[in-house]
Parts: structure tokens; C-alpha cells; sequence
């Protein structure tokens, strides 16, 4: 038994960069934002503002295969940020 392999180096021949994380972390905090903005609104801005900003880096980089996930956390995060705007305005009114 060979105590040592040769050849594989563990890297799959793409370079890993953290731009690859921009979409999966786009809609994490897209559906985050989504999961709580009926019960805090803060937090729901704030992660949509996260989201959108993460899709928009993801979407910006030419290069990448995941501009599909980028594109989904962008629209995620920009409804679970505007959605609370939108509570606010309807219900106070003031009738």
C-alpha cells in the first residue's frame, strides 16, 4: 500500500474565488429577507439591501456560471426590501 497518491491535488481545475459564493449568498438572504418582513422589517431591509447588493456583484462578473442564482437573489432581496415600505404606506394611512 502507497502511503502517498500522486497526481490529484484536490482542486477540480476552476479557479475558486469568493465571487462564486455572490448568488447562493444573494438567496440566502433574499429568502431571509422574505422569512421576516411580515415581523421585522429592519431586518428584512437590510438583508434585501445584502441580497440585491451581493446579486448585483454577482451579476456585474461576466466570467461566472452562476449568474442565474445572482439574477434570483436580486429579485428576492429587492421584494423582501420594498414589501415592507409597502406595509407601512398601506396600513398607515391614517383612515
Amino acid at each position: 500500500m502507497a502511503t502517498g497518491t500522486t497526481g490529484d491535488t484536490g482542486t477540480s481545475g476552476t479557479s475558486e474565488s469568493p465571487a462564486t459564493l455572490y448568488g447562493p449568498v444573494s438567496i440566502g438572504l433574499g429568502v431571509i429577507a422574505l422569512l421576516v418582513m411580515y415581523f421585522y422589517s429592519i431586518l428584512a431591509i437590510l438583508a434585501g439591501i445584502l441580497a440585491v447588493t451581493f446579486g448585483l456583484l454577482g451579476l456585474a462578473d461576466k466570467d461566472r456560471g452562476n449568474r442565474t442564482l445572482c439574477a434570483i437573489g436580486f429579485v428576492l432581496g429587492a421584494f423582501g426590501a420594498l414589501a415592507p415600505f409597502t406595509f407601512l404606506f398601506l396600513y398607515s394611512s391614517g383612515s
